[in-house]
């Protein structure tokens, strides 16, 4: 038996290890000498909007805020939020649409992080389709009515000035191999493909048009949830796995290879273009390094639910969210500090994690209704746009446009928006009207130009160009 001496030489033994060794920099406030806390953390999905939770358990993060974490795989939205009221885990990565429902009927579960604060669609449609309006008169395809395919891709349809069902038919076909089939056949013309399944559809010679997010839109799809009754008894550890899961995104976004690694563990797949595009249209483009909850995109699934639900027509936003520990990490200048020291560095893999595998389908609210409009008058904003097929012939710029011979034409690609483009161009995002005002008989609005679309970027006579 070992003496309390060599229990003792032991430890420090390891923490060396750990520390010199691995070069695992253990967080001021998580002593390596207390005892890890065990706790389960769940997680409803499988998709690259999950990597902050996988990463930071992979990476040893939770571990530096002294937390032993089982990280569980459901595979239910719904019963994901189960298990958080019941106290099974002390937090969980889910649809928000999930948490949202369940806190309307009293569950007390409410957002303390938003992952991924838009739709991961990307809108596919046939090789002969370049331009938006290009799809009258064609056919899509959805899962069901309803369903979150139903929604992003009527949402994608009105932004074009389409109307669904009549401008634009739109057919019920079920899963997404369901559907890619039928657009891989040419029964149907355009399909919303999800990351980083997009990558094959473009290998396959299928055009993109334009991804959720350059349509502007703001929807709780993948969030950070806890218990009301935990953040009040238990506001430490509540201020821990926030803290792991801040900096989990701020190691992903700066350490590619290894994190590429994580999703390829968790994806289980070995193709390099989808694991890239994997990474670089979600981890980089659409995570946010500070991951407050969109409360315009809460607003978005209260007016669904309000159809039905007088209490969600009767209910605010601001209700569903907690920003204390994420307005605390952001104030305090701990994730600025993050990104300009690089204070993260790779810690050993943990054990494997465990699963419980659920056939109950996730709970989320979807839309067979009109989506609201953003604000078309509104300056466009730099949002990254990720398209991985560019091949497609663009919009002819009209003959009423006269290119003077110190212009510029330019074809939109993955990344634009008109802001950027000023930003290029002119040095400055404050100019992108000028853009604007040269296309105006081919941009309609400027929060919607599409993939492939060609633009004129007239000279800037300030800058003497």
């Amino acid at each position: 038996m070992k003496s309390k001496f060599q229990s003792a030489f032991m430890t420090v033994l390891a923490g060396f290890f750990l520390n010199g060794i691995c070069g695992v920099t253990l967080a001021a406030d998580s002593s390596s000498s207390q005892a890890l806390r065990k706790v389960a953390i769940g997680y409803s999905g499988i998709s690259p909007s999950y990597a902050p939770t996988w990463v930071a358990y992979e990476a040893g993060i939770f571990r530096k805020y002294g937390l032993d974490v089982q990280l569980i795989f459901i595979e239910s939205g719904s019963r994901t939020i189960q298990t958080l009221i019941s106290g099974d885990v002390v937090a969980a990565q889910v649809s928000g649409a999930s948490i949202i429902q369940s806190n309307l009927q009293g569950s007390g579960t409410v957002l303390t992080a938003g992952i991924l604060n838009t739709m991961d669609y990307k809108f596919m449609v046939s090789r002969d389709i370049t331009r938006p309006d290009q799809l009258k008169g064609k056919t899509v395809a959805v899962s069901r009515a309803g369903s979150s395919s139903d929604f992003a891709t009527r949402y994608a349809l009105e932004k074009y000035n389409l109307i669904p069902d009549k401008d634009v038919a739109i057919l019920q076909i079920g899963s997404q191999p369901a559907r890619f089939a039928a657009l891989e056949t040419g029964k149907i013309n355009g399909i919303m493909v999800s990351i980083p399944v997009t990558a094959k559809a473009a290998k396959m010679g299928f055009n993109t048009l334009a991804d959720l997010q350059m349509l502007g839109l703001e929807y709780p799809h993948n969030s950070f949830a806890m218990n009301q009754n935990l953040i009040k008894t238990q506001p430490d550890l509540a201020r821990n796995i926030v803290k792991a899961l801040v900096e989990g995104i701020y190691y992903a976004k700066t350490h590619r290879k290894e994190t590429i690694a994580i999703l390829q563990k968790y994806l289980k797949t070995d193709d390099p273009d989808a694991l890239q595009e994997a990474y670089e249209a979600e981890v980089e483009a659409l995570i946010p390094k500070k991951p407050y909850p969109t409360l315009k995109g809460i607003q978005v699934i209260l007016r669904e639910l309000g159809a039905k639900d007088p209490a969600a027509r009767a209910a605010r936003p601001e209700q569903f969210v907690d920003l204390t520990f994420i307005k605390e990490l952001d104030s305090s200048g701990f994730i600025d500090r993050l990104y300009k020291t690089g204070a993260v560095a790779k810690a050993p893999t943990s054990p494997e994690p465990a699963q419980v595998t659920m056939k109950e389908k996730p709970a989320q609210v979807e839309s067979k209704s009109k989506v609201v409009a953003t604000n078309e008058k509104a300056k466009p904003e730099s949002k990254p746009v990720l398209a991985s097929n560019d091949k497609a012939s663009a919009s002819t710029v009209k003959s009423t446009q006269v290119v003077s011979p110190s212009a510029q034409e330019y074809t939109i690609k993955a990344g634009d928006t008109l802001s950027r483009l000023s930003e290029r161009f002119y040095n400055s995002a404050d100019k992108w009207s000028k853009i604007y005002e040269a296309n105006r008989e081919t941009v309609k609005n400027p929060n919607y130009i599409y993939i492939g679309q060609k633009l004129v970027i007239p000279p800037d006579e300030r800058a003497g160009t």
